[in-house]
């Protein structure tokens, strides 16, 4: 694998954000070269490789920019699969590989994949617009979610009762039964083209009331061993019964009578991740580069147990983002900062996270809540 490391071997990612950013980061200690493609020039990315602007759906832009790369990855799932399928076709690497990002841009395959593979998940209905949405409003409490082009908490609507009907989306989707569970979790688990398989310990994860986003986490999930067990055994079987090669997010629910049920599956590093930098000893950026570079995993145990906290553009504020409180969260024993380099905040936006570490679960909550309510994001 010298070739790798000390020639010109170039690894191309597809998107720009901050996941592509912190991958950069963490190839930059294997001497690794990459390019990046985007259509927002202000990327995070954008200063930290060569960059090229570009629409990641449009067949031509992601083929001529695979060209110029030997192997191609993502850092978001909506690009061009018929275009990655004949990069391949031409002697390209890509992980993982088109056809897998092309069942998992569609919910409603990722659910038919974990039903043919016994995967346990959600009861559900395939709908195809609001008028079968409505049909089938004897199936309420649902979570309405729409097949494809679903991101960041868009796509999802809860629907309790009739009175939510007009929530509904008119597109293909699905109705998902909505689950009265006790945590929300997540397993990220990679796989080499050895198929060598790593996993890391499940993470509890903290969604926002509005948003449907991660607002913070803690890892380890506090879970009975068995639970623990379980949901480690169903992240490494969907990544072999996927016979992936990269990073595997698997997002799951424990119901109240303690059942493991597949919530989504994302193909990529992930927010649930995170932490992952210092709280582990190989992050989840340097697991998705051993994966697809064909490498050995690194060691997943916990350097300490750890919380991460999402820094959202404040509800209200649009503009030029400014940071308040970041002085007194610096001084926070174990807190580390992670700015994405976006200049221009929004409502709900992404502008970075804080990962806080400390052995004492009591003061990681502690410092956790410190930081959520004292560091924030306006204009």
């Amino acid at each position: 694998m010298a070739n790798i490391f000390y020639q010109n071997y170039t690894v191309g990612i597809l998107g720009g954000g901050q996941l592509g950013r912190m991958l950069i980061q963490a190839g930059i200690d294997f001497n690794i070269n990459f390019n990046v493609l985007d259509p927002d020039a202000q990327a995070p990315c954008s200063r930290l490789a060569p960059f090229t602007q570009g629409n990641l759906t449009d067949y031509q832009t992601v083929f001529e920019f695979g060209k110029q790369c030997d192997l191609i990855t993502i850092e978001i799932e909506n690009v061009n699969t018929q275009a990655l399928a004949e990069l391949v076709k031409a002697g390209k690497k890509v992980f993982p590989q088109p056809h897998i990002i092309e069942l998992i841009q569609d919910k409603r395959m990722q659910k038919e994949f974990f039903i043919k593979h016994q995967i346990p998940t959600a009861e559900f209905i395939l709908v195809n617009d609001r008028n079968e949405v409505e049909a089938n409003k004897d199936f309420f409490p649902a979570v309405n979610k729409l097949g494809k082009e679903g991101y960041d908490g868009r796509g999802v609507q809860m629907l309790r009762s009739s009175k939510d009907l007009s929530k509904g989306f008119d597109a293909p989707g699905l109705l998902e039964k909505l689950i009265d569970f006790e945590k929300e979790i997540a397993v990220i688990v990679s796989r080499n083209e050895h198929g060598e398989i790593s996993s890391y310990p499940a993470v509890e994860m903290i969604f926002h009331p509005e948003a449907n986003l991660v607002e913070y986490l803690f890892s380890p999930a506090q879970l009975k061993q068995s639970i623990a067990v379980e949901a480690d055994r169903i992240a490494k079987e969907i990544i072999e019964k996927l016979d992936m090669v990269g990073l595997l997010a698997v997002e799951m629910f424990v119901t109240k009578d303690q059942t493991v049920l597949v919530n989504e599956i994302a193909p990529r590093p992930h927010n649930s991740g995170h932490q992952t930098i210092e709280g582990n000893v190989t992050s989840q950026y340097e697991q998705h580069l051993r994966a697809i570079l064909n490498l050995s995993p690194g060691e997943t145990t916990l350097t300490s147990p750890s919380a991460m906290i999402n820094l959202l553009g404040e509800d209200g504020f649009t503009g030029l983002a400014q940071y308040e409180g970041l002085e007194e969260v610096m001084r926070i024993s174990g807190a580390h900062i992670h700015l994405y380099g976006k200049k221009i905040t929004k409502p709900f936006r992404k502008m970075g996270h804080v990962t806080v570490l400390d052995a004492d679960l009591v003061n990681l909550k502690k410092k956790a809540n410190f930081v959520k309510n004292t560091l924030k994001v306006k204009a």
